[in-house]
């Protein structure tokens, strides 16, 4: 499966972005997916998941209760709305695809977008 990231941006601190990542190739609706972020010089950290029929979710402690992730599957989209931005959420955005649902490790994912920048000013 091949994954675009979209919808990265400059956003003042206390708004809102919604990231997109589109899938193409093999069939989108049977991967659990993952939205995860990295700022240089640290390792990809996982932000939220969502299993690949849309019915469970889970998220890092740190954007519980702001971050929102969803999917359509008629769409082979994943989605991540983020709210209540902080300037420590600045960083590249990336989604990553898996068969098994439930990981938070980055090296879990077989399949990765290019990554979207989202920086958030104070």
């Amino acid at each position: 499966v091949q994954l675009q990231a979209s919808g990265g941006g400059l956003v003042q601190a206390g708004g809102s972005l919604r990231l997109s990542c589109k899938a193409s190739g093999s069939s989108f609706s049977i991967y659990t997916m993952g939205w995860f972020r990295q700022t240089p010089g640290t390792e990809r950290e996982f932000v939220a998941g969502i299993a690949s029929s849309g019915g469970s979710t889970y998220y890092a402690d740190s954007v519980k209760g702001r971050f929102t992730i969803s999917r359509d599957n008629a769409k082979n989209t994943v989605y991540l709305q983020m709210s209540s931005l902080k300037p420590e959420d600045t960083a590249v955005y990336y989604c990553g695809a898996r068969l098994v649902y439930g990981s938070r490790r980055p090296d879990d994912y077989a399949y990765w977008g290019q990554g979207t920048q989202v920086t958030v000013s104070s």
